[in-house]
């Protein structure tokens, strides 16, 4: 299996909107590392991105907000926060 940032970035997106756990995200890179050839044009970014995602769960290593923007931003992506008033939401759904 080939993996491209194009495969990286949206499984860090994934796990910034809490569709996927750090579990989840962790396990995903440790089977990137060990079984999926890297894109050569990227591929010292992505080998770097991905083996520091599957170092995720260390509590030496974490992973805040600011190392997943990083990691984007190194696979030619920008992160962006956006804010709701989720009590609108929630005055919305009742």
């Amino acid at each position: 299996m080939k993996i491209t940032r194009k495969d990286v970035a949206p499984k860090i997106a994934d796990y910034l909107h809490h569709q996927i756990t750090l579990d989840e995200l962790v396990d995903w890179a440790e089977e990137m590392m060990m079984e999926a050839d890297f894109e050569s044009h990227d591929l010292e970014a992505l080998r770097d991105v991905v083996s520091r995602l599957g170092l995720a769960d260390v509590k030496a290593f974490g992973m805040a907000w600011e190392d997943c923007e990083y990691f984007l931003s190194r696979l030619g992506y920008k992160a962006r926060v956006v804010v709701t008033d989720g009590s609108a939401m929630a005055i919305a759904e009742s």
